[in-house]
C-alpha cells in the first residue's frame, strides 16, 4: 500500500457549490415533454441543481414573437404560454432558469442563416429597437408572473458563442457588441438589479474577452458577470450517427475555467463572477465517450477543484433529450446527458450524485481524492482512478489509496458505506453493449439497464484508534467511489447475542442476564 495520507482534523477550506449552480439542457420547449420532466425530477431529487440553461427561448418552437397585420400596420403580439409552462415546471422541480437570450425570431431576423435541424436563426435583428421591445416585454412578463425578487435571481446571458460563424452571422464581433449594448440597457431599463452578462464565447476564443471589456467600459455598458464555455476534444471524426475525437487532459478544463479571471485582470471587468455556462469533454452530442465509466473518472478532478476558479461551471447537459443534430436513433448514442432517455443513469450521473452527498468542510484534496466533513461529523471521501485520455495505454485496475481519517476520540468504531461505479459496476453502457446495443430496448431490457446502472455498495466497520480510522482503497479501472464514514455509538441491548442466531445455548462460562 502507498504511504498513508494523514487527513487533518481541521478544515482547510469550504467546498464550493459551483459544480451544482447550473446545468445545461436541450432547447427550451423540450421541457414540455413528459420524459424530460421525469428526468429532471430524478436529477433534482438526487443531485439538486440551482439553475438550468439552454438555447431557444426566442426560437420558433416557443412562439414568443408573433407579428400580425391590423388596420394597415404591422404589430407584434407576445405569446408566453409555452414560456410559462416551462418555467412553472422548473420551479415546481426546485430549479430556476439561467436565461439565454436567443435565437432570433424569424420575423425579426435580418437574414436566413440558421443552426441545428430545428433551425434557430443566428442573424442579428433587423431592428435593435424591436429586439429591445422583445427583451423588455419578456422580462416584464416574467416579473409580473413570478415576482421581482425571484426574477432578480435569474442570470440573463446575451446570445450563445457569437465568436463562431455557425452561431452568429460572420462571427461579427462589432455586431455582437452592438447587440450586447442594446440588450444590457434594455434589461436594466426593466430593473437595475437584474443580472446581465456575456459574451458566452466558445473555447479558443479568449481573444474576445479584453475587447469586450474595453467596449463596455468605454461606453458605460452594464455587465454583472462574464461567461464562456469549455471543452477538451479535438476535431470530429464522423461516422454514421456519431463521432470520435481526441481528448486533452481534464486539467485543461480547469485551465480554461481560470482564463477569464487572468485575462480580465486590470480591466473594468476584473473581479466579476465568471460562469462557465457550458462544459464537457466533447462538444458533440453524439460522442460515445460521454456514456462511459472513463468519463466519470476523467471529470472527477474537475468537479473537485472547479469551484476554486469560477462562480459556476454548468455540465452540458442533464439529459440526452437533446436534438441539435437530429432526433437520436439509439438509446445510447453518445449524448451529452447525465441520463439517457427513459432515465438510465450514466456513470457521470453518479459522480454528481456522489458530490451531492459530500460535506461542506474540506479536510483534504489531492490528485485522486477529496475528503470532506459535514455539520453532523460525517466524513465523506471521494476517490477516483487515474485515466489515460489518449486511450493508448488505459490505466489498469489496482490504483491504491491509504488515508488516516479523524472521526473523534469518543468512538470505538466507525461505519463505512462505499458506493462505486467503474468499468464493471454501475455502467449501463457496458451492459447495453453486452446486450448487443439494442437501439430501442424492450421494457424488460430497460429494467435490466436501470439495475445495471446502480453503483455497487459495500459496508464495513472500521476500528478507531486514537480518534482515527485507516481507510485502504483499491480502485478498479476507471472507478469513482464515495465512502461515507460515521462514528458508531453502540446501542446494542445486553441480551442480544448474534452467536445464538441458530438457537445455540449461551456458553456456560458466561453469566446470563436475567433482568
Amino acid at each position: 500500500m502507498p504511504t498513508p495520507i494523514n487527513v487533518p482534523d481541521r478544515a482547510v477550506g469550504r467546498l464550493s457549490d459551483a459544480w451544482r449552480h447550473c446545468v445545461g439542457t436541450g432547447r427550451f420547449e423540450l421541457a414540455l415533454r413528459r420524459d424530460y420532466q421525469d428526468s429532471l425530477a430524478l436529477i433534482q431529487r438526487e443531485i439538486g441543481f440551482r439553475h438550468i440553461r439552454g438555447h431557444g427561448l426566442f426560437a420558433e418552437g416557443v412562439a414568443v414573437h408573433q407579428p400580425y397585420e391590423y388596420q394597415g400596420s404591422t404589430r407584434t403580439r407576445y405569446n408566453f404560454g409555452y414560456v410559462d409552462q416551462v418555467i412553472d415546471a422548473y420551479l415546481e422541480l426546485g430549479i430556476q432558469p439561467f436565461l439565454e437570450l436567443g435565437f432570433m425570431p424569424k420575423a425579426l431576423a435580418s437574414g436566413d442563416q440558421t443552426v441545428f435541424w430545428w433551425q434557430g436563426n443566428v442573424t442579428p435583428p433587423k431592428s435593435l429597437a424591436e429586439w429591445n421591445d422583445l427583451v423588455r416585454a419578456t422580462l416584464r412578463h416574467l416579473i409580473d408572473r413570478y415576482g421581482l425578487d425571484l426574477v432578480r435571481q435569474w442570470p440573463i446571458e446575451v446570445w450563445n458563442e457569437p465568436n463562431l460563424t455557425v452561431f452568429w452571422q460572420d462571427a461579427n464581433e462589432e455586431a455582437y457588441h452592438r447587440l450586447y449594448e442594446a440588450t444590457a440597457f434594455a434589461v436594466k431599463e426593466v430593473d437595475a438589479e437584474l443580472q446581465v452578462g456575456g459574451p458566452a464565447i466558445s473555447p479558443g476564443a479568449d481573444e474576445w474577452l479584453k475587447p469586450f471589456a474595453d467596449f463596455v467600459s468605454l461606453r458605460g455598458i452594464p455587465v454583472d458577470f462574464v461567461s464562456k464555455h469549455a471543452y477538451t476534444t479535438g476535431p470530429a471524426q464522423h461516422v454514421p450517427f456519431g463521432v470520435y475525437q481526441t481528448l486533452a487532459p481534464a486539467r485543461s478544463l480547469l485551465e480554461q475555467f481560470a482564463t477569464p479571471r487572468d485575462l480580465l485582470r486590470s480591466t473594468a471587468l476584473e473581479g466579476l463572477p465568471v460562469h462557465i455556462t457550458e462544459f464537457n469533454s466533447s462538444y458533440r452530442p453524439d460522442n460515445p465517450i460521454h456514456d462511459t465509466a472513463f468519463h466519470a473518472a476523467y471529470l472527477a478532478p474537475v468537479l473537485a477543484e472547479g469551484g476554486e476558479h469560477v462562480a459556476s461551471f454548468s455540465y452540458w447537459t442533464f439529459s440526452d433529450m437533446f436534438e441539435e443534430v437530429g432526433v437520436p436513433t439509439s438509446l445510447f448514442h453518445g449524448g451529452f446527458g447525465l441520463l439517457t432517455h427513459r432515465q438510465i443513469k450514466k456513470p457521470t450521473y453518479h459522480l454528481y450524485a456522489f458530490m451531492a452527498r459530500m460535506g461542506s468542510d474540506i479536510l483534504a484534496r489531492g490528485t485522486d481524492h477529496l475528503v470532506t466533513r459535514d455539520q453532523d461529523g460525517r466524513i465523506t471521501v471521494l476517490a477516483w482512478a487515474p485515466v489515460d485520455e489518449t486511450g493508448r495505454e488505459p490505466v489498469p485496475a489496482g490504483h491504491r489509496l491509504r488515508l488516516s481519517i479523524p472521526v473523534g476520540a469518543e468512538a470505538d468504531a466507525a461505519f463505512a458505506l462505499r458506493s462505486s461505479v467503474s468499468e464493471e459496476a454501475g455502467n449501463a453502457w457496458a451492459a447495453w453493449r453486452e446486450m448487443g446495443r439494442p437501439a430501442a430496448p424492450s421494457s424488460r431490457r430497460l429494467d435490466a439497464l436501470r439495475e445495471s446502472a446502480e453503483p455497487t455498495r459495500r459496508h464495513s466497520a472500521l476500528p478507531v484508534e486514537a480518534g482515527r480510522v485507516q481507510l485502504d482503497l483499491t480502485l478498479d479501472q476507471h472507478e469513482v467511489t464515495l465512502v461515507e464514514i460515521s462514528p458508531v455509538h453502540d446501542e446494542t441491548p445486553p441480551w442480544l447475542d448474534d452467536r445464538r442466531l441458530f438457537g445455540y445455548a449461551r456458553p456456560e462460562s458466561e453469566t446470563e442476564e436475567t433482568s
